[in-house]
């Protein structure tokens, strides 16, 4: 049996033939790239898509008397995708390391907030950890497979980037302040500073059909941030999880979580930058200033 080929492969013909589609001048040009944009956004998505479905499915419809917890069922099916990823080579095996490893930085830290009672998981289940069920991670395993499938998919490029190490110092002080602020200061908005300084020259290019655009880096990372914090609201109101202000009903998580994630999605891009190319931008585009 020959070996299916790879998700960089069949989606690169899906794209070339897309991208080869002859378009008259004018307004159906920028119309077609936006949906090109939207296209490539939602198979980056995927791992995310299918979990956010998951837990709005089984919030409505699972069985309250069936004989497997829904957060166990929910587990069993967060690897069963995870698995398949890896089977259909949607994520390369350097991509899944990386986000492994995220998917332990997650369940750290989710150990220590809901022993803080940061938040709580509601509902019984069997394959846990402490107070914190095994799906848990994998929410955080969607966060870093659409960061890398999305550096991937849309050929991601970089102006004016800091020298990696101190992206990576800079990681690693973000995710030790998410537990040291419950005892010390919390340094979140030196955090916030530093990461301006660093980042406030970057931008990040991306090629969703023949060239590339650009964006200051920060940007793309706050609209990321917007992004995970809905999804947020959708799993809470799944009861995936509760904050203290939900306990008594669901409520719309405070925009202030935005800032939480925002910090949390730059220790993900960090780890992904492990294993994705630091690249500058082609010539051409750099030259001509091409901007979102």
């Amino acid at each position: 049996m020959k070996p299916a080929p790879s998700d960089q492969t069949r989606f690169a013909r899906i794209r070339l033939a897309l991208e080869q589609t002859a378009i008259a001048p004018g307004w159906r040009g920028p119309v077609f790239e936006f949906l090109m944009f939207g296209f490539k956004q939602g198979w980056a998505c995927l791992f995310g898509g299918l979990i956010l479905a998951l837990l709005l499915g089984t919030h409505f419809f699972y069985p309250a008397s069936a004989p497997l917890h829904r957060y166990d069922f929910l587990t069993l099916c967060a690897l069963a995708i995870q698995i398949g990823m890896i089977a259909f080579r949607l994520e390369t095996w350097r991509e899944v390391a990386v986000i492994g490893i995220f998917h332990i930085v997650g369940t750290v830290m989710e150990l220590f907030k809901t022993a803080a009672g940061s938040w709580a998981y509601p509902e019984a289940s069997l394959l846990h950890i402490g107070a914190v069920p095994l799906f848990s991670g994998f929410m955080y395993a969607a966060v870093g497979s659409y960061i890398a499938r999305v550096w991937r998919i849309f050929d991601f490029r970089f102006s004016a980037y800091p020298p990696r190490w101190t992206s990576f110092v800079l990681a690693a002080a973000i995710y030790i302040n998410f537990f040291a602020h419950h005892w010390l200061p919390d340094i979140r908005l030196l955090l916030f500073g530093v990461t301006a300084l660093l980042f406030g020259r970057c931008r990040i290019w991306f090629r969703a059909l023949h060239h590339h655009r650009s964006m200051p880096l920060l940007l793309g990372w706050f609209l990321v941030a917007l992004f995970i914090w809905f999804a947020e609201n959708i799993a809470t109101f799944a009861n995936a999880w509760n904050y203290p202000d939900q306990a008594d009903g669901w409520r719309m998580v405070s925009p202030m979580k935005m800032a939480a994630w925002y910090l949390l999605m730059i220790i993900s891009f960090v780890l992904v930058s492990l294993v994705s190319p630091i690249r500058r931008p082609p010539a051409a585009s750099a030259n001509n200033g091409a901007m979102t």
